[in-house]
């Protein structure tokens, strides 16, 4: 397996650096409580490794955040790849993907199992909208702490309420809004936000050992989806399924989510499903990155192949979902072990670092989006839009106004600001009662 340039596991978020076990220890408990799609598990690892544990800084937190809102892919994952690489190296990276990734793949595996034979099922959806609306309140929590910290002065909010416009009202594409934010910061020559990152010496890396880097995670991506093809021929739906996430890794899908043969999968509702979730989170957050959970293409590659795969229809399905998750999150390795050292001597560059830190006040506008999207998809059940000229307003009908969805996520706020109680109590809390009042009929 090809290493990757590295920097020395150190000091940098003001605590002793973990060890490599407590390290995956924690990963894997990320892993398991990572719901909400991306604003959800950014608001998470935020809370649990620059605020708990202290692992990261801030500022390197929110470096390495906007360098992942740049990439193709799930953020998150990439995320915690590279806090992952900066604590333990390679490993420490391939350990972080992976463990974040991997227990939620199993659960929507098996409930994609379930879903297959019985339909929906009213008892798991009551269980997720407790998970939902504690996850909403964790958002916020997020939102609020890496304002106070990040926006420092006039100028910074100025950025960050310039973002939210533009992405929330104008749909302005999301990449647009980091050059202008960059653009912004570089000719200011000055730092918009006072964020120090702690000291560190950049990763040594030439242009070779990218290259390398590069080719190697490209095979490693690239060579088992051709095998795939190779072997069930390039009409099959597995085939398909892994060129079309492969795409997807590439290019903006909105508005043809679903090719003719994955369309034809999803007559018993799992495209649709599918469709509704990536395209609103990709309207929402503007343009190429899609903001709904990546796990749901998962759901969506193992129905496609359980429908239309032929023989073992079980055994097909669990190769859908097992191409679909090497196209879609493999990738995020290669991004992340390619670009991840060169975070560090954008940081030692006067200009450059003030370029990221104006970036990184549009990110909190960004993620203010993705709060005030995320909170309208829990707690309504039909979102309009009207469009007034170049702005696109956001109308939840009342009239679908979930007020269990309402409730709970009152609880989950109760729970986090007022009694400091953790993520995973006010997970299980909101659980609990959520199928509680499923159980009453409510």
């Amino acid at each position: 397996m090809p290493d990757a340039p590295t920097i020395a596991p150190a000091n940098i978020g003001g605590a002793q650096p973990p060890t490599f076990a407590e390290a995956a220890r924690l990963w894997a408990r990320i892993g398991l409580i990572n719901f909400g799609g991306p604003a959800g598990q950014i608001a998470l690892m935020h809370r649990t490794l620059v605020d708990e544990k202290k692992w990261i800084d801030e500022g390197r937190y929110l470096s390495a955040l906007n360098f992942c809102m740049l990439l193709p892919g799930p953020e998150a994952m990439q995320l915690a790849t590279y806090v992952g690489w900066r604590l333990h190296g390679l490993k420490g990276g391939l350990t972080a993907g992976l463990l974040f990734v991997a227990p939620g793949a199993v659960v929507v595996l098996v409930l994609s199992a379930l879903y297959a034979a019985f339909g929906k099922l009213p008892l798991a959806e009551a269980l997720f909208l407790g998970v939902k609306a504690a996850v909403l309140a964790i958002v916020v929590e997020a939102l609020l702490r890496i304002a106070r910290r990040a926006l420092k002065g006039q100028a910074d909010w100025l950025v960050a309420a310039a973002a939210f416009i533009g992405i929330f009202l104008l749909r302005v594409p999301f990449p647009l809004i980091v050059i202008s934010a960059a653009l912004v910061g570089f000719w200011s020559g000055g730092r918009v936000i006072d964020a120090p990152l702690a000291s560190a010496q950049p990763a040594s890396v030439t242009v070779g050992q990218t290259l390398r880097t590069v080719a190697i995670w490209l095979a490693i991506w690239i060579v088992p989806l051709a095998v795939v093809r190779f072997l069930f021929g390039p009409g099959h739906v597995l085939s398909e399924i892994g060129w079309f996430f492969f795409q997807a890794c590439r290019h903006d899908l909105r508005g043809r989510l679903c090719g003719p043969r994955l369309h034809g999968a999803g007559r018993g509702g799992a495209l649709p499903l599918a469709a509704r979730g990536r395209d609103a989170g990709r309207s929402r957050a503007g343009g190429d990155h899609s903001r709904s959970s990546d796990l749901v293409t998962e759901f969506v590659g193992f129905l496609a192949a359980f429908r239309e795969g032929g023989g073992n229809a079980w055994a097909m399905g669990v190769l859908g979902a097992l191409v679909t998750l090497w196209a879609t999150f493999a990738p995020c390795f290669l991004w992340i072990f390619a670009g991840a050292p060169y975070i560090e001597r954008l940081n030692a560059e006067p200009r450059l670092k003030a370029a990221l830190a104006a970036v990184t006040a549009a990110v909190v506008g960004v993620i203010l989006n993705l709060t005030v999207w995320f909170a309208l998809q829990v707690l309504f059940g039909r979102v309009g839009e009207w469009r007034i000229g170049l702005l696109h307003v956001s109308t939840p009908d009342p009239a679908t106004l979930n007020l269990n969805a309402l409730a709970l996520s009152l609880l989950a706020a109760v729970l986090l600001f007022a009694l400091h109680r953790g993520v995973l109590t006010t997970l299980a809390i909101c659980s609990a009662a959520a199928v509680a009042a499923f159980m009453m009929g409510l």
